[in-house]
């Protein structure tokens, strides 16, 4: 048990978590991302979405859904071994962040890791 609770107090510790905004997407809209532990990992909620005129929007069918599970930290501000799910596109992919500077940058990523999609994400709070 104090071995569960040594992992969890070092999850929550985490210099990711916390709220970002993604980048806006094809639309102009973009979503506010909820990063917290999970069990030993790390999940990212969507939290809330915006149009392109920065409204929200409160019937936005995705609220509460999990957009990133499974990450680990492998230290320095690297996390890999995460998925993400793509709203626009409804696909799972392989996921990574790197956090430097204040950002987040987030990939989506297939064949293996070699071709990877990502944006930067902006700390909310």
């Amino acid at each position: 048990m104090a071995f569960g609770l040594a992992l969890a107090s070092v999850a929550s510790a985490d210099p990711v978590a916390g709220t970002w905004k993604t980048a806006p997407g094809d639309t102009g809209g973009y979503l506010h991302v909820t990063i917290a532990p999970c069990g030993s990992d790390i999940c990212g909620t969507i939290k809330a979405a915006y149009d392109k005129d920065n409204a929200v929007q409160a019937g936005y069918e995705h609220l509460g859904k999990k957009m990133l599970w499974n990450m680990t930290a492998d230290g320095d501000g690297f996390y890999s071994g995460g998925k993400i799910w793509a709203p626009d596109t409804d696909k799972t992919y392989k996921s990574k962040m790197v956090l430097s500077d204040g950002k987040l940058e987030v990939k989506g990523c297939v064949a293996g890791g070699l071709v990877c999609r990502g944006q930067g994400w902006t700390r909310i709070n």
